[in-house]
């Protein structure tokens, strides 16, 4: 076969407002770092470069967790991560579902042969601790997990009675956080949390590509003590802590590249401030809903259970998912995600995470959303804007 180089068209891709469950928006700082020389990964400067990765990643999980680490892959390699590490075939394993995200936990534990147990709750509701307590009631799991930030549903799941639970039973916990990372506050210590995992596209505002993790000594003695080996090689922490390690044993030639970038994604967090960070997303979630359910919309989640980063909107009766979200894209320059699962069609997922999460792209997309439903006839309220100007006048 031939190619003809002249028929491969330049990229241009445009520029988009995304506004979907993931990636966010990158900042220009983070996309000049990726395109800093690439070097060897064993080069002196690289080895400062992971050093100070390490330390940026562990101030956002707020943990002296000596594995703390970017997992070379997205998000989804963190979940398969902290699972092919923690389980051997045989272990009970407690996952807890309530979206999309859980059900993918539960896919890994059954793929790696755990005894698979599942705390079953309603999409769209945080997960209820005495359901878990009893599910775990006369059982000895070595693990329990259930996801922060549900990404299917917009739900943030309280984690501090369950982590109770969790240990209570003997049981490790491990914590997805590929939403909440960023966003939101994250107290790996202080909260119990044994491991977690994230990923680099949304409230850190950096390319997909890598997954953060961090595993604590409870977690590595697990590792440490495992019957059997690991059954992925590539994401085997035993030895892949020997390259992040003073050690700096060679396991695989890591994306130096997009760890400039998400080196620099943590600095711009770091300077920001956790706290400012917080409260930035927490307002702008705030005039988003405001303006939301001034049109008559509703959201999906009970307030006291929504995540600031990611919104799950009703869709009006008379509303096209699919015609909308492509008129807000045509039109707008603006991409936002439908539903999953059990939700398809019937919600749109907003996200508001990182460098996408500002006023102005609050106010764009109110305007835009309004626009678009009135030009389908569909019926809906005014005073979106003047509803979200209040609640940041109010800031």
């Amino acid at each position: 076969m031939t190619v003809d180089p002249n028929t491969v068209r330049d990229l241009d891709p445009g520029t988009r407002l995304l506004m979907g469950p993931g990636p966010s928006n990158v900042s220009a700082r983070v996309l000049q770092a990726m395109s800093a020389p690439c070097i060897g990964h064993l080069d002196p400067y690289f080895l400062s470069v992971m050093d100070e990765t390490q330390g940026l990643l562990r101030f956002l999980f707020q943990t002296e967790n000596p594995l703390t680490i970017p997992v070379s892959g997205t998000g989804s390699a963190g979940m398969e991560t902290c699972f092919v590490n923690l389980v051997e075939p045989g272990d009970e394993v407690v996952v807890c579902i309530h979206g999309v995200f859980g059900t993918r936990m539960a896919d890994i534990v059954q793929r790696i042969g755990g005894n698979l147990i599942t705390v079953e709750g309603e999409w769209g509701r945080a997960i209820d601790p005495e359901a878990v307590r009893k599910a775990i009631k006369g059982r000895s799991p070595k693990l329990l997990a259930i996801v922060h930030a549900e990404t299917s549903t917009g739900v943030c799941q309280g984690l501090e009675e369950i982590a109770g639970i969790a240990h209570e039973a003997g049981a490790l916990f491990l914590v997805d956080m590929v939403t909440s990372l960023g966003g939101m506050e994250v107290t790996v210590d202080k909260t119990g949390i044994d491991a977690v995992y994230s990923g680099t596209q949304k409230c850190l505002s950096c390319p997909p590509g890598l997954a953060p993790i961090s595993f604590n000594s409870s977690a590595m003695d697990i590792l440490e003590n495992r019957k059997s080996p690991v059954v992925s090689w590539y994401l085997d922490m035993s030895m892949v802590k020997s390259y992040w390690g003073t050690e700096r044993k060679y396991h695989h030639t890591a994306p130096i590249n997009m760890i400039y970038a998400f080196r620099e994604a943590l600095r711009i967090i770091a300077e920001e401030g956790l706290e400012a960070r917080f409260a930035r997303h927490k307002l702008n979630h705030k005039a988003f809903v405001a303006g939301i359910e001034a049109m008559g919309l509703t959201i999906l989640v009970p307030q006291s259970e929504r995540l600031p980063m990611l919104n799950t909107i009703r869709i009006p009766e008379g509303a096209d998912d699919t015609k909308v979200r492509r008129a807000l894209l045509k039109d707008f320059g603006i991409e936002i995600g439908g539903g999953l699962g059990a939700l398809q069609g019937k919600i749109w997922r907003v996200g508001l995470m990182g460098h996408t999460s500002h006023r102005k792209n609050v106010v764009l997309f109110l305007a835009a959303l309004e626009t678009i439903l009135k030009a389908e006839g569909v019926s809906i309220k005014g005073g979106a804007l003047e509803a979200a100007s209040e609640v940041y006048g109010e800031s």
